[in-house]
Protein backbone atom coordinates (compact mmCIF):
# COMPACT_ATOMS: atom_id res chain seq x y z
CA UNK A 1 0.00 0.00 0.00
CA UNK A 2 2.93 2.85 0.97
CA UNK A 3 4.38 1.85 -2.87
CA UNK A 4 0.96 2.85 -4.09
CA UNK A 5 0.79 5.40 -2.36
CA UNK A 6 4.14 6.73 -3.38
CA UNK A 7 3.45 5.86 -6.85
CA UNK A 8 0.29 7.73 -6.86
CA UNK A 9 2.10 11.07 -5.01
CA UNK A 10 4.67 10.85 -7.57
CA UNK A 11 2.32 10.97 -10.97
CA UNK A 12 0.25 13.24 -9.44
CA UNK A 13 3.54 15.51 -8.89
CA UNK A 14 4.82 15.16 -12.29
CA UNK A 15 1.43 16.13 -13.75
CA UNK A 16 1.16 19.36 -12.00
CA UNK A 17 5.40 20.14 -12.56
CA UNK A 18 4.41 19.34 -16.33
CA UNK A 19 7.74 17.06 -16.50
CA UNK A 20 6.27 15.38 -19.95
CA UNK A 21 9.38 13.03 -20.47
CA UNK A 22 9.51 12.13 -17.02
CA UNK A 23 6.10 11.24 -16.78
CA UNK A 24 6.33 9.67 -19.68
CA UNK A 25 9.06 7.41 -18.53
CA UNK A 26 7.71 6.52 -15.01
CA UNK A 27 4.30 5.58 -17.10
CA UNK A 28 6.27 2.96 -18.90
CA UNK A 29 7.84 1.53 -15.37
CA UNK A 30 4.36 1.06 -14.32
CA UNK A 31 1.89 -1.95 -14.51
CA UNK A 32 -1.18 -1.10 -16.67
CA UNK A 33 -3.45 -2.43 -13.90
CA UNK A 34 -1.95 -0.36 -11.23
CA UNK A 35 -2.12 2.57 -13.27
CA UNK A 36 -5.97 1.74 -13.49
CA UNK A 37 -6.43 1.96 -10.16
CA UNK A 38 -4.10 5.16 -9.57
CA UNK A 39 -6.49 6.62 -12.36
CA UNK A 40 -9.71 6.59 -10.26
CA UNK A 41 -7.54 8.68 -7.39
CA UNK A 42 -7.26 11.35 -9.65
CA UNK A 43 -9.76 14.12 -11.46
CA UNK A 44 -11.32 14.14 -14.84
CA UNK A 45 -8.68 16.55 -15.65
CA UNK A 46 -5.53 14.80 -14.69
CA UNK A 47 -7.01 11.28 -15.66
CA UNK A 48 -7.53 12.19 -19.33
CA UNK A 49 -3.73 14.25 -19.15
CA UNK A 50 -2.49 10.54 -17.92
CA UNK A 51 -3.77 8.83 -20.04
CA UNK A 52 -2.64 11.28 -23.21
CA UNK A 53 0.64 10.55 -22.14
CA UNK A 54 0.56 7.34 -22.79
CA UNK A 55 1.03 5.15 -25.75
CA UNK A 56 -2.56 4.04 -27.62
CA UNK A 57 -1.98 0.00 -27.22
CA UNK A 58 -1.15 1.20 -22.74
CA UNK A 59 -3.64 3.67 -22.85
CA UNK A 60 -6.11 0.70 -24.23
CA UNK A 61 -4.78 -1.62 -21.42
CA UNK A 62 -5.59 0.60 -19.05
CA UNK A 63 -8.84 1.62 -20.06
CA UNK A 64 -9.89 -2.13 -20.14
CA UNK A 65 -9.45 -1.98 -16.48
CA UNK A 66 -12.07 0.38 -15.67
CA UNK A 67 -15.74 -0.17 -15.34
CA UNK A 68 -18.13 0.55 -18.12
CA UNK A 69 -19.61 4.17 -16.78
CA UNK A 70 -16.03 5.75 -16.00
CA UNK A 71 -14.75 5.14 -19.74
CA UNK A 72 -16.98 7.11 -21.63
CA UNK A 73 -15.95 10.66 -19.78
CA UNK A 74 -12.34 9.73 -20.45
CA UNK A 75 -12.88 9.19 -24.60
CA UNK A 76 -14.72 12.70 -24.69
CA UNK A 77 -11.70 14.24 -22.80
CA UNK A 78 -9.00 12.83 -25.67
CA UNK A 79 -10.99 13.63 -28.77
CA UNK A 80 -12.25 11.39 -31.77
CA UNK A 81 -8.42 11.13 -32.75
CA UNK A 82 -7.02 9.96 -29.57
CA UNK A 83 -10.06 7.64 -28.76
CA UNK A 84 -10.01 6.32 -32.36
CA UNK A 85 -6.27 5.24 -31.91
CA UNK A 86 -6.89 3.54 -28.20
CA UNK A 87 -9.69 1.35 -30.12
CA UNK A 88 -7.75 0.47 -32.59
CA UNK A 89 -5.18 -1.03 -30.41
CA UNK A 90 -7.35 -3.28 -28.56
CA UNK A 91 -7.76 -6.67 -29.71
CA UNK A 92 -11.64 -7.02 -30.79
CA UNK A 93 -13.06 -9.01 -28.12
CA UNK A 94 -11.53 -6.39 -25.58
CA UNK A 95 -13.04 -3.68 -27.81
CA UNK A 96 -16.77 -5.36 -27.88
CA UNK A 97 -16.38 -6.16 -24.47
CA UNK A 98 -15.91 -1.88 -23.61
CA UNK A 99 -18.00 -0.82 -26.89
CA UNK A 100 -20.97 -3.71 -25.50
CA UNK A 101 -21.61 -1.84 -21.72
CA UNK A 102 -21.70 1.53 -23.48
CA UNK A 103 -25.59 3.30 -23.99
CA UNK A 104 -26.50 2.24 -27.90
CA UNK A 105 -26.11 5.87 -29.21
CA UNK A 106 -22.68 5.77 -28.07
CA UNK A 107 -21.81 2.22 -29.73
CA UNK A 108 -23.02 3.93 -33.24
CA UNK A 109 -20.57 6.70 -32.39
CA UNK A 110 -17.26 4.89 -31.19
CA UNK A 111 -17.71 2.05 -34.13
CA UNK A 112 -17.26 5.22 -36.48
CA UNK A 113 -14.40 5.75 -35.15
CA UNK A 114 -13.20 3.01 -35.67
CA UNK A 115 -11.70 1.59 -39.29
CA UNK A 116 -13.89 -0.01 -41.72
CA UNK A 117 -12.56 -3.74 -41.24
CA UNK A 118 -11.96 -3.37 -36.98
CA UNK A 119 -15.67 -1.51 -37.07
CA UNK A 120 -16.98 -4.88 -38.81
CA UNK A 121 -15.31 -7.68 -36.76
CA UNK A 122 -16.19 -5.51 -33.16
CA UNK A 123 -19.36 -5.09 -34.56
CA UNK A 124 -19.96 -8.83 -35.40
CA UNK A 125 -19.37 -9.96 -32.26
CA UNK A 126 -21.93 -7.49 -30.54
CA UNK A 127 -24.80 -9.58 -32.36
CA UNK A 128 -23.51 -12.51 -30.18
CA UNK A 129 -25.56 -13.32 -27.14
CA UNK A 130 -23.20 -11.46 -23.99
CA UNK A 131 -22.70 -14.19 -22.41
CA UNK A 132 -21.78 -16.76 -25.36
CA UNK A 133 -19.00 -18.01 -26.87
CA UNK A 134 -19.24 -15.70 -29.68
CA UNK A 135 -19.25 -12.56 -27.18
CA UNK A 136 -16.18 -13.92 -25.54
CA UNK A 137 -14.22 -14.87 -28.39
CA UNK A 138 -11.36 -12.54 -30.09
CA UNK A 139 -11.24 -12.79 -34.49
CA UNK A 140 -7.36 -12.11 -34.01
CA UNK A 141 -6.12 -15.62 -34.22
CA UNK A 142 -4.11 -17.76 -36.37
CA UNK A 143 -4.97 -20.71 -39.16
CA UNK A 144 -3.23 -21.79 -42.22
CA UNK A 145 -4.79 -23.36 -44.66
CA UNK A 146 -3.82 -28.03 -44.69
CA UNK A 147 -2.62 -27.75 -48.13
CA UNK A 148 0.44 -25.63 -47.71
CA UNK A 149 4.05 -27.05 -47.02
CA UNK A 150 5.34 -26.27 -43.32
CA UNK A 151 7.66 -24.09 -44.78
CA UNK A 152 4.86 -22.04 -46.44
CA UNK A 153 2.80 -21.86 -43.30
CA UNK A 154 6.17 -21.07 -41.11
CA UNK A 155 5.98 -17.59 -43.67
CA UNK A 156 2.63 -17.27 -43.15
CA UNK A 157 2.74 -17.43 -39.68
CA UNK A 158 5.61 -14.38 -39.38
CA UNK A 159 3.06 -12.62 -41.90
CA UNK A 160 -0.03 -13.02 -39.57
CA UNK A 161 1.36 -13.65 -36.44
CA UNK A 162 2.11 -9.66 -35.16
CA UNK A 163 -1.77 -9.36 -35.08
CA UNK A 164 -2.80 -12.54 -33.62
CA UNK A 165 -3.91 -12.76 -29.57
CA UNK A 166 -2.07 -15.98 -29.46
CA UNK A 167 -0.19 -18.49 -31.42
CA UNK A 168 0.11 -21.05 -28.78
CA UNK A 169 -1.60 -22.89 -31.27
CA UNK A 170 -2.18 -23.12 -35.28
CA UNK A 171 -5.47 -23.48 -36.65
CA UNK A 172 -5.86 -25.69 -39.71
CA UNK A 173 -8.40 -25.07 -42.21
CA UNK A 174 -9.80 -26.01 -45.52
CA UNK A 175 -10.63 -24.02 -48.74
CA UNK A 176 -14.57 -23.33 -46.88
CA UNK A 177 -12.86 -21.85 -43.33
CA UNK A 178 -13.91 -24.83 -42.13
CA UNK A 179 -11.95 -26.24 -39.17
CA UNK A 180 -9.72 -29.36 -39.95
CA UNK A 181 -7.42 -30.07 -37.87
CA UNK A 182 -4.55 -28.15 -34.93
CA UNK A 183 -0.63 -27.91 -35.25
CA UNK A 184 1.77 -26.69 -32.57
CA UNK A 185 4.46 -24.37 -33.25
CA UNK A 186 7.05 -27.18 -32.11
CA UNK A 187 5.47 -29.42 -34.34
CA UNK A 188 5.31 -27.20 -37.57
CA UNK A 189 9.19 -26.20 -37.18
CA UNK A 190 10.44 -29.72 -36.94
CA UNK A 191 8.21 -31.04 -39.48
CA UNK A 192 10.54 -31.74 -42.78
CA UNK A 193 10.32 -28.18 -44.92
CA UNK A 194 8.13 -30.19 -47.71
CA UNK A 195 5.62 -31.89 -45.53
CA UNK A 196 1.87 -31.11 -46.37
CA UNK A 197 0.06 -29.57 -43.53
CA UNK A 198 -2.77 -31.93 -43.66
CA UNK A 199 -0.04 -34.85 -43.42
CA UNK A 200 1.18 -34.02 -39.87
CA UNK A 201 -1.60 -32.34 -38.28
CA UNK A 202 -3.95 -33.44 -35.75
CA UNK A 203 -7.65 -33.91 -36.56
CA UNK A 204 -9.28 -34.87 -32.86
CA UNK A 205 -9.90 -31.12 -32.67
CA UNK A 206 -12.03 -30.17 -29.39
CA UNK A 207 -13.83 -26.67 -29.94
CA UNK A 208 -16.73 -25.11 -29.28
CA UNK A 209 -20.06 -23.54 -30.99
CA UNK A 210 -20.39 -19.76 -31.16
CA UNK A 211 -23.30 -19.88 -29.39
CA UNK A 212 -22.01 -21.95 -26.20
CA UNK A 213 -22.52 -20.57 -22.59
CA UNK A 214 -19.70 -18.79 -21.63
CA UNK A 215 -19.99 -21.24 -18.40
CA UNK A 216 -19.96 -24.81 -20.26
CA UNK A 217 -16.31 -22.93 -22.17
CA UNK A 218 -15.12 -22.38 -18.92
CA UNK A 219 -15.59 -26.06 -18.26
CA UNK A 220 -13.97 -27.13 -21.24
CA UNK A 221 -10.69 -25.32 -21.56
CA UNK A 222 -10.37 -26.06 -17.32
CA UNK A 223 -10.95 -29.68 -18.00
CA UNK A 224 -8.04 -30.08 -21.17
CA UNK A 225 -5.86 -27.33 -19.39
CA UNK A 226 -6.16 -25.58 -22.88
CA UNK A 227 -4.68 -21.93 -23.43
CA UNK A 228 -6.83 -21.33 -25.83
CA UNK A 229 -9.81 -22.81 -27.96
CA UNK A 230 -11.40 -22.08 -31.19
CA UNK A 231 -14.97 -21.46 -31.71
CA UNK A 232 -16.73 -22.65 -34.73
CA UNK A 233 -20.16 -21.70 -36.37
CA UNK A 234 -22.70 -24.60 -37.26
CA UNK A 235 -21.03 -25.60 -39.99
CA UNK A 236 -17.73 -25.76 -38.30
CA UNK A 237 -16.62 -22.29 -40.16
CA UNK A 238 -13.65 -20.96 -37.62
CA UNK A 239 -14.34 -17.93 -36.20
CA UNK A 240 -12.62 -17.22 -33.64
CA UNK A 241 -10.60 -18.15 -30.23
CA UNK A 242 -11.16 -17.70 -27.39
CA UNK A 243 -8.03 -17.49 -24.76
CA UNK A 244 -7.30 -18.37 -21.16
CA UNK A 245 -7.64 -14.40 -20.04
CA UNK A 246 -10.93 -14.77 -21.14
CA UNK A 247 -11.29 -17.84 -19.67
CA UNK A 248 -10.22 -16.63 -16.14
CA UNK A 249 -12.81 -13.48 -16.52
CA UNK A 250 -15.61 -16.15 -17.31
CA UNK A 251 -14.82 -17.57 -13.91
CA UNK A 252 -15.08 -14.69 -11.73
CA UNK A 253 -17.89 -13.08 -13.64
CA UNK A 254 -19.98 -16.83 -13.01
CA UNK A 255 -18.30 -17.11 -9.41
CA UNK A 256 -19.60 -13.83 -8.37
CA UNK A 257 -22.53 -13.98 -9.80
CA UNK A 258 -23.51 -17.26 -8.36
CA UNK A 259 -22.24 -15.94 -4.73
CA UNK A 260 -24.90 -12.58 -5.23
CA UNK A 261 -27.64 -14.93 -6.18
CA UNK A 262 -27.12 -17.12 -3.26
CA UNK A 263 -27.68 -14.51 -1.37
CA UNK A 264 -30.62 -13.70 -3.39
CA UNK A 265 -29.33 -10.66 -4.88
CA UNK A 266 -29.38 -11.10 -8.91
CA UNK A 267 -27.41 -8.34 -10.32
CA UNK A 268 -24.29 -7.47 -12.03
CA UNK A 269 -22.30 -4.74 -11.50
CA UNK A 270 -24.30 -4.66 -7.52
CA UNK A 271 -22.15 -2.53 -5.95
CA UNK A 272 -22.32 0.34 -8.56
CA UNK A 273 -25.96 0.69 -8.02
CA UNK A 274 -27.29 3.71 -6.02
CA UNK A 275 -29.09 2.92 -1.94
CA UNK A 276 -32.47 2.83 -3.34
CA UNK A 277 -31.61 0.33 -5.75
CA UNK A 278 -29.87 -1.63 -4.05
CA UNK A 279 -32.50 -2.12 -1.62
CA UNK A 280 -34.78 -2.48 -4.01
CA UNK A 281 -33.14 -5.65 -5.04
CA UNK A 282 -33.44 -7.03 -1.53
CA UNK A 283 -36.35 -6.26 -0.08
CA UNK A 284 -38.96 -8.53 -2.44
CA UNK A 285 -36.27 -11.58 -1.48
CA UNK A 286 -37.14 -10.16 2.52
CA UNK A 287 -40.42 -10.14 2.86
CA UNK A 288 -40.93 -13.42 0.98
CA UNK A 289 -38.42 -14.55 3.71
CA UNK A 290 -39.91 -12.53 6.45
CA UNK A 291 -43.15 -14.58 5.37
CA UNK A 292 -41.64 -17.68 5.76
CA UNK A 293 -40.25 -16.89 8.85
CA UNK A 294 -43.78 -15.93 10.02
CA UNK A 295 -44.85 -19.78 8.77
CA UNK A 296 -42.12 -20.89 11.49
CA UNK A 297 -43.94 -18.99 13.91
CA UNK A 298 -47.96 -20.53 13.20
CA UNK A 299 -45.70 -23.53 13.43
CA UNK A 300 -45.08 -22.64 17.06
CA UNK A 301 -48.68 -21.14 17.69
CA UNK A 302 -49.98 -24.84 16.23
CA UNK A 303 -48.16 -26.46 19.57
CA UNK A 304 -48.37 -23.94 21.88
CA UNK A 305 -50.39 -26.63 24.52
CA UNK A 306 -47.07 -28.68 23.99
CA UNK A 307 -44.81 -25.45 24.63
CA UNK A 308 -47.05 -24.21 27.77
CA UNK A 309 -46.94 -27.88 29.37
CA UNK A 310 -42.67 -28.24 28.72
CA UNK A 311 -41.86 -24.90 28.82
CA UNK A 312 -38.13 -26.09 28.60
CA UNK A 313 -38.68 -27.05 25.15
CA UNK A 314 -38.46 -23.46 24.17
CA UNK A 315 -34.74 -23.51 25.70
CA UNK A 316 -33.69 -25.83 22.66
CA UNK A 317 -35.82 -23.69 19.81
CA UNK A 318 -32.80 -21.65 18.27
CA UNK A 319 -30.73 -24.40 18.30
CA UNK A 320 -33.27 -26.85 16.14
CA UNK A 321 -33.70 -23.82 13.86
CA UNK A 322 -30.06 -22.98 13.53
CA UNK A 323 -28.45 -26.46 13.13
CA UNK A 324 -30.48 -27.94 10.33
CA UNK A 325 -30.62 -24.34 8.81
CA UNK A 326 -27.12 -24.74 8.50
CA UNK A 327 -26.49 -28.42 7.71
CA UNK A 328 -28.79 -27.51 4.68
CA UNK A 329 -27.12 -24.81 3.57
CA UNK A 330 -23.65 -26.51 3.31
CA UNK A 331 -24.97 -29.69 1.69
CA UNK A 332 -26.33 -26.68 -1.18
CA UNK A 333 -22.99 -24.65 -1.57
CA UNK A 334 -21.06 -28.99 -2.48
CA UNK A 335 -24.17 -29.97 -4.61
CA UNK A 336 -24.47 -26.48 -6.39
CA UNK A 337 -20.49 -25.68 -6.28
CA UNK A 338 -20.69 -29.50 -8.23
CA UNK A 339 -22.91 -28.49 -10.79
CA UNK A 340 -21.03 -25.64 -11.60
CA UNK A 341 -18.23 -27.51 -11.86
CA UNK A 342 -19.01 -30.21 -13.56
CA UNK A 343 -18.32 -32.48 -11.19
CA UNK A 344 -22.13 -33.34 -10.55
CA UNK A 345 -24.03 -34.72 -13.38
CA UNK A 346 -26.74 -37.08 -14.31
CA UNK A 347 -24.63 -40.00 -14.19
CA UNK A 348 -23.56 -39.36 -10.13
CA UNK A 349 -26.88 -37.59 -9.14
CA UNK A 350 -27.96 -40.41 -6.79
CA UNK A 351 -24.49 -40.98 -5.87
CA UNK A 352 -24.17 -37.42 -4.43
CA UNK A 353 -27.84 -37.91 -3.02
CA UNK A 354 -26.81 -40.98 -1.49
CA UNK A 355 -23.47 -39.67 0.22
CA UNK A 356 -25.00 -36.24 1.13
CA UNK A 357 -27.77 -38.48 2.82
CA UNK A 358 -24.87 -40.75 4.78
CA UNK A 359 -23.05 -37.59 6.01
CA UNK A 360 -26.28 -36.07 7.50
CA UNK A 361 -26.94 -39.01 9.27
CA UNK A 362 -23.42 -39.00 10.72
CA UNK A 363 -23.54 -35.26 11.24
CA UNK A 364 -27.14 -35.60 12.92
CA UNK A 365 -25.97 -38.62 15.19
CA UNK A 366 -22.96 -36.94 16.83
CA UNK A 367 -24.85 -33.25 16.88
CA UNK A 368 -27.93 -35.05 18.42
CA UNK A 369 -26.18 -36.97 20.82
CA UNK A 370 -24.14 -34.26 22.73
CA UNK A 371 -27.24 -32.03 22.38
CA UNK A 372 -29.15 -34.94 24.21
CA UNK A 373 -25.92 -35.35 27.27
CA UNK A 374 -26.30 -31.62 27.76
CA UNK A 375 -30.19 -31.06 27.99
CA UNK A 376 -30.10 -33.89 30.23
CA UNK A 377 -27.38 -32.37 32.54
CA UNK A 378 -28.21 -28.85 32.31
CA UNK A 379 -31.80 -29.78 32.86
CA UNK A 380 -31.65 -32.81 34.77
CA UNK A 381 -34.31 -34.65 32.32
CA UNK A 382 -33.30 -37.78 30.61
CA UNK A 383 -36.36 -37.37 28.65
CA UNK A 384 -36.19 -34.14 27.39
CA UNK A 385 -33.00 -34.73 26.10
CA UNK A 386 -33.85 -38.14 23.99
CA UNK A 387 -36.78 -35.52 22.51
CA UNK A 388 -33.89 -32.39 21.67
CA UNK A 389 -31.22 -35.43 20.51
CA UNK A 390 -33.71 -37.34 18.52
CA UNK A 391 -35.35 -33.94 16.87
CA UNK A 392 -31.62 -32.28 15.97
CA UNK A 393 -30.75 -35.36 14.39
CA UNK A 394 -33.75 -35.82 11.92
CA UNK A 395 -33.75 -32.49 11.02
CA UNK A 396 -29.71 -33.03 10.43
CA UNK A 397 -30.64 -35.97 7.68
CA UNK A 398 -33.78 -33.93 6.14
CA UNK A 399 -31.18 -31.15 6.04
CA UNK A 400 -28.50 -32.75 3.86
CA UNK A 401 -31.85 -34.18 1.79
CA UNK A 402 -33.36 -30.93 1.10
CA UNK A 403 -30.03 -29.28 0.97
CA UNK A 404 -28.88 -31.93 -2.25
CA UNK A 405 -32.06 -32.41 -3.68
CA UNK A 406 -33.36 -29.20 -4.19
CA UNK A 407 -30.95 -27.73 -6.56
CA UNK A 408 -30.63 -30.80 -8.53
CA UNK A 409 -34.24 -30.13 -9.10
CA UNK A 410 -34.52 -27.32 -10.39
CA UNK A 411 -31.34 -27.73 -11.84
CA UNK A 412 -33.36 -30.53 -14.24
CA UNK A 413 -35.55 -27.85 -15.11
CA UNK A 414 -33.37 -25.54 -17.02
CA UNK A 415 -32.88 -23.22 -13.69
CA UNK A 416 -29.71 -21.68 -12.13
CA UNK A 417 -28.75 -23.74 -9.46
CA UNK A 418 -27.88 -20.85 -7.41
CA UNK A 419 -31.10 -20.04 -7.21
CA UNK A 420 -31.66 -22.44 -4.26
CA UNK A 421 -30.31 -19.62 -2.28
CA UNK A 422 -29.13 -20.03 1.15
CA UNK A 423 -31.63 -17.49 3.03
CA UNK A 424 -34.35 -19.68 0.96
CA UNK A 425 -32.91 -22.78 2.30
CA UNK A 426 -32.51 -21.82 5.92
CA UNK A 427 -36.35 -20.60 6.33
CA UNK A 428 -37.71 -23.68 4.44
CA UNK A 429 -35.39 -25.70 7.20
CA UNK A 430 -37.03 -23.58 9.96
CA UNK A 431 -40.20 -24.54 9.63
CA UNK A 432 -39.17 -27.93 8.90
CA UNK A 433 -36.94 -28.32 11.95
CA UNK A 434 -39.78 -26.99 14.15
CA UNK A 435 -42.20 -29.23 13.14
CA UNK A 436 -40.05 -32.26 13.64
CA UNK A 437 -39.31 -30.92 17.45
CA UNK A 438 -42.43 -30.41 18.90
CA UNK A 439 -44.31 -33.48 16.67
CA UNK A 440 -41.36 -35.40 18.56
CA UNK A 441 -42.05 -33.55 21.96
CA UNK A 442 -45.67 -34.30 21.87
CA UNK A 443 -45.50 -37.88 20.94
CA UNK A 444 -42.98 -38.62 23.61
CA UNK A 445 -44.07 -36.57 26.58
CA UNK A 446 -47.75 -36.50 25.77
CA UNK A 447 -48.17 -40.35 24.00
CA UNK A 448 -45.61 -42.85 25.96
CA UNK A 449 -44.92 -40.35 29.08
CA UNK A 450 -48.38 -39.19 29.48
Amino acid sequence: MENFEATCRKIQDLLSEKHSTQLRYFLLETHYADLAEILRTLELEERVKLLSHLESERAAQVLFELDADEIPPLLEGLGSRASARILQEMSTDDAADLIGDLPEDQQTRYLGLMSGAEAEDVAELLEYGEETAGGIMTTEFVAINKELTADRAIQVLRETAPDAETVYYVYVVNDHNQLVGVISLREMIVSAPDARIEDVMRTNVISVNVHTDQEEVARVVAKYDFLAIPVVGDDGELLGIITVDDVLDVIEEEATEDYLRLANVHQERYLELGDLQRAGRRLPWLMALLFGALLAGSVIKFFEDTLAGIVALAFFMPVMAGGPGNVATQTLAVVVRGLATGEVDSRRVFGVIFKEIRVGMIVGAVSGVVLAGIAAFWLDSLMLGVVVGTSLAAGMVVATVIGSLFPLLISRLGVDPALASGPFITTVMDVISLMIYFTVASIIFFRFVG
